[in-house]
């Protein structure tokens, strides 16, 4: 299976900025487009942003648009979220994975397993 190891997570002020970082594990990153998801207490996990192999990038929640920026670094095998203007409503476990992208939706391909993710918890 495909793994990732997620970081970067921690506990910022409304406003603030974070940057995840996305590892892959023991596979060749620039096959597979890349999605951040996350989950916040009591809901779904939802897609967030994701990334195709040529760097395109897809933001799956308007709520995100302008705020956070996905992008890929093949050589370092990683995958960042850069979030800024963080909101209280961004607290959430945030996790990585290998997708295929579908009307604008980011979808896990079953091969790629869920990490233990990273916490951003967005209080003042």
């Amino acid at each position: 299976q495909l793994q990732f190891v997620e970081s970067g997570g921690g506990l910022v002020q409304p406003g603030g900025s974070l940057r995840l970082s996305c590892v892959a594990s023991e596979f060749n990153l620039d096959y597979y487009n890349v999605g951040w998801f996350r989950q916040a207490p009591g809901k779904e996990r939802e897609g967030v942003s994701c990334i195709t192999t040529s760097g395109g990038s897809i933001n799956a929640k308007d709520s995100v648009k302008d705020r956070f920026t996905i992008s890929r670094d093949n050589a370092k095998k990683t995958v960042y979220l850069q979030m800024n203007s963080l909101k209280p409503e961004d607290t959430a476990v945030y996790y990585c994975a290998a997708v295929i992208i579908v009307q604008r939706k980011c979808v896990r391909i079953s091969s790629s397993a869920w990490g233990q993710g990273t916490q951003v918890t967005v209080s003042s």
